[in-house]
């Protein structure tokens, strides 16, 4: 059985967070987030990691991660790079923005053959999320069947300002049909969460809502849905600066457009997340209290 691939995607840089927060370190022995990701991909039976990364920070990740795993994992590069695009295609004199995530995992194209995660380099999805990815991506499944692992919505907040979530409407298959983004929750001092954007309503949210963390699974056939999917976004607004090509925009269409199918792995473990500086302590706290009950070993 073909084991599947990690792909990290860590090209970013973390605008609130005021830094390259993928190296900072959160675990007692100097690990970063992305070395518990792979510990616990590992584990759950991937066989490969690929860093989408742009091309600066090549130097970094070899001394601080490759170095770290190459010789428990074969660990390979991708860049996400302005001029990575389809034939005929340029980049617009005003686009510095890159281009979303999206086409951070198209950027993956030629170091992937198979079924592969794809996940946020800063984000802790915690043991069981791999374990959920790994038995979908070792099933026997068409190209075309992909999954998400979802988690709670209230095991994603910040204490420290706002979030950002998408939250996931799905049949009674499991299967994922659309999702809802929410663009400004918060908890209120009386415990209730509220989403507030500037440009609509307050909606209450009771917090049970299965969220998307950017925790995803794709058969093959993402790859050519991806290319598809960047020309047709070029096409009719990717002349805009600032406009993203996101994963959430792609899956919806190929679900709309009956190409493709989207499990919706339903996941009991917390997320962490540094997105605010002020979040790291909380993550440090949280890996010590893993380390404390045995889900974590004191240095990887």
């Amino acid at each position: 059985m073909n084991k599947p691939t990690l792909l990290i995607l860590a090209a970013g840089m973390g605008s609130r967070y005021g830094g390259l927060k993928q190296m900072d370190p959160v675990g007692p022995a100097g690990e970063i987030v992305l070395d518990y990701s792979i510990f616990d991909a590992l584990r759950a039976g991937f066989g490969r990691v690929v860093f989408v990364i742009r091309r600066e920070l090549e130097a970094a990740f070899r001394a601080q991660v490759s170095a770290k795993w190459e010789s428990r994992i074969p660990c390979h590069y991708a860049f996400q790079e302005l001029s990575d695009l389809p034939p005929g295609w340029t980049v617009p004199a005003d686009r510095a923005k890159p281009w979303g995530t999206a086409h951070a995992i198209r950027a993956g194209r030629h170091a992937i053959q198979g079924p592969f995660a794809a996940i946020n380099a800063d984000d802790f999805y915690g043991a069981t999320s791999f374990q959920a990815l790994a038995r979908h991506l070792m099933a026997d499944a068409p190209a075309t069947a992909h999954c998400m692992v979802a988690f709670r919505l209230d095991q994603t907040l910040s204490a420290h300002g706002s979030v950002s979530r998408g939250v996931c409407l799905h049949n009674t298959a499991g299967q994922l049909t659309g999702i809802r983004e929410h663009t400004k929750i918060t908890r209120h001092p009386d415990g209730t969460l509220w989403d507030e954007p500037a440009d609509a309503p307050p909606a209450a949210l009771t917090g049970t809502e299965p969220v998307s963390m950017n925790c995803w699974g794709f058969g093959p056939a993402i790859f050519a849905e991806l290319e598809n999917a960047f020309t047709e976004f070029l096409r009719v607004g990717g002349q805009s600066p600032q406009k993203e090509f996101t994963i959430p925009a792609v899956v919806d269409g190929l679900i709309r457009g009956g190409r493709g199918t989207v499990q919706v792995l339903p996941t009991t473990s917390r997320w962490f997340g540094v997105t605010y500086r002020e979040d790291k302590a909380a993550v440090e706290a949280a890996i010590r209290d893993l380390i404390a009950t045995g889900d974590y070993p004191s240095a990887l």
